[in-house]
C-alpha cells in the first residue's frame, strides 16, 4: 500500500462519518453506530497497511500522526455519543477529522521506512497513540467551551458537566500518555524526563487542564473563567504538539521535534 491510495481509503470513510452524524441528529443510534463504526474500520485498514509496509508503525512525521488524529477524532466521538447521547459529537469529529485529512492530502509527506534508534521502543507506539486519542477528547472539550462561551443563552450546570467529563476523560489518557513516555524516554535515553522543550510544554499542558478541574470544585466559581481555562489550556496542548517545532529552544537540541 503506498500514500497515492489514502484518498480513496479517506473519501469512503468521510462518507461513512457524515452518514453516521446525519443518524446521530435524526436519533437513529443503530445506523450511526453502524456507519461511524465501519468509516473507522476503513480508515484504520489504511493505517494498518501503511504499518505494513513502512515496516514501522506510522507515528513520526507530522503527517503520519494527523492520520491517527483524523481515526481518534470520530473514535471519541463515537464514545462520547454512546456515553452521554450528545448529538453534536459526531459532526464535530467527522468536521475536524476531514480538516486533518485535507492538510494530508493537499501537504503529503514522504514516508520512508527509516525510523531513528530512539522510535524503536516498543513504549514509543502506545505513547503516541494514547496521546492522539488525549487531544481528540480535549478539543471536543475546547470546540464545547467556545460555543458555551459565545452564545447568548446562560450556561447550565448540565452544560458544564460535558466540559467536565470530556476533560476527565482527555486528562485520563493524557497522564497514561505521559507515563508511557518516560518508560520510553527511560529505555531510549536512560532517564524519566529531562526537562526537553517538549516535556516541558507537555507538563504545563497537563497542570493546566489539572488546575481547571481543581477549579470547578471551588463553590460559587465563575463558569465563565473555567471555560476560559479550557481554552488556554487548548492553546497550551498546541504548542505542546506542533508548536515546539518552531521554538528556537526547541531547534537542534530536542529529540521530540519531528523534523529532527
Amino acid at each position: 500500500m503506498s500514500w497515492e491510495h489514502f484518498v480513496y481509503f479517506a473519501i469512503s470513510a468521510v462518507l461513512l462519518w457524515l452518514v453516521g452524524a446525519w443518524a446521530a441528529w435524526k436519533n437513529k443510534a443503530g445506523l450511526a453506530y453502524t456507519t461511524t463504526a465501519l468509516g473507522l474500520l476503513v480508515f484504520f485498514s489504511f493505517i494498518l497497511s501503511m504499518w505494513i509496509s513502512l515496516e514501522r508503525p506510522p507515528l513520526r512525521t507530522m503527517g503520519e500522526t494527523r492520520l491517527w488524529y483524523s481515526f481518534f477524532l470520530p473514535l471519541a466521538g463515537i464514545i462520547v455519543y454512546s456515553r452521554w447521547r450528545y448529538k453534536w459529537i459526531l459532526s464535530f469529529s467527522t468536521l475536524l477529522a476531514v480538516v486533518f485529512i485535507c492538510v494530508n492530502l493537499f501537504k503529503p509527506e514522504i514516508h520512508d521506512k527509516t525510523l531513528m534508534p530512539a522510535l524503536q521502543s516498543p513504549w514509543f507506539a502506545p505513547h503516541v497513540i494514547v496521546y492522539m486519542f488525549a487531544y481528540a477528547v480535549l478539543g471536543a472539550a475546547a470546540v464545547m467551551a467556545l460555543f458555551l462561551l459565545f452564545r447568548k443563552k446562560p450556561v447550565t450546570s448540565s452544560e458544564m458537566e460535558i466540559t467536565d467529563n470530556l476533560v476527565y476523560v482527555g486528562l485520563a489518557f493524557m497522564t497514561f500518555g505521559m507515563l508511557f513516555g518516560a518508560l520510553w524516554a527511560k529505555e531510549a535515553w536512560g532517564h524519566y524526563w529531562s526537562w526537553d522543550p517538549k516535556e516541558t510544554w507537555a507538563a504545563i499542558t497537563w497542570l493546566a487542564y489539572l488546575v481547571y478541574i481543581h477549579y470547578r470544585q471551588v463553590p460559587h466559581h465563575r463558569q465563565r473563567l473555567a471555560l476560559w481555562t479550557i481554552i488556554i489550556s487548548f492553546v497550551l496542548l498546541q504548542m505542546c504538539w506542533w508548536g515546539i517545532n518552531y521554538l528556537p529552544s526547541a531547534q537542534g537540541s530536542s529529540v521530540h521535534t519531528y523534523n529532527s
